[in-house]
């Protein structure tokens, strides 16, 4: 019985896997040839070739972001995309869910911030366990005001579903940072703690001393 289950195991860790792979992948691919119901009928590839070839809707969604994203580049583009979002924000409902999905796109795509881009631990629900969690901003002037600390805001998030969690502001002084990416960190919190990335001590030595180096002199005594 034991070898049965053990053959078992082996056959749903290569299954599992691959089958919720699969799922994702035809999700994604569906719905983006949905995209294809905007060319004109008698255009589109299942009338010109007679069948329908999945997948070409990831062509036409990356030829349109592409272009959106040149007509937005260029001084027209922006001056159009100024129009578009004043517009959006004069409708009551519409402005806010707009105005909170674009902030948030901006931060989390943006090149500026560091927001979702340094994993940290933090010592929570309570003194002495730990939490894995992404730095999502530094710039709370009131809250650092009222509070008389110096925190930051960090994403909590839960398992085995990332997208949910919890907005926690916490003094700097209590955040760990970690040489951790972001994409092995959600890793392990979809596998519940099960895939947990490899650490390599000597480089984050190594990254320490460099920093020391670079940092200016303190002031004389």
């Amino acid at each position: 019985m034991k070898r049965v289950r053990r053959y078992l195991v082996a056959g749903l860790l290569v299954w599992v896997p691959a089958g919720i792979t699969f799922l994702i992948l035809k999700l994604v691919v569906d719905l983006m040839d949905r995209t294809l119901l905007l060319l004109p009928e008698h255009y589109r590839p299942e009338q010109l070739v007679g069948f329908r070839i999945p997948g070409l809707g990831i062509l036409l969604t990356g030829l349109v972001v592409f272009a959106t994203g040149m007509l937005a580049a260029n001084l027209m583009g922006r001056r159009l995309l100024k129009v578009w979002d004043a517009t959006l924000q004069r409708i009551p409902l519409v402005r806010s869910i707009y105005g909170g999905a674009k902030s948030f796109t901006e931060v989390v795509l943006g090149d500026g911030g560091q927001s979702f881009k340094q994993v940290v631990l933090i010592e929570y629900p309570r003194k002495g366990l730990y939490s894995l969690g992404f730095l999502t901003g530094t710039e709370l002037a009131e809250v650092q005001a009222r509070t008389s600390e110096e925190v930051v805001c960090v994403f909590v998030p839960t398992t085995p579903n990332p997208t949910s969690g919890f907005i926690l502001m916490v003094p700097r002084k209590d955040v760990l940072f970690l040489d951790m990416d972001v994409e092995a960190a959600v890793k392990m919190v979809v596998s519940l703690g099960v895939v947990v990335p490899g650490w390599d001590a000597g480089k984050t030595a190594s990254k320490a001393a460099r920093a020391a180096e670079l940092a200016p002199p303190g002031p004389a005594p």
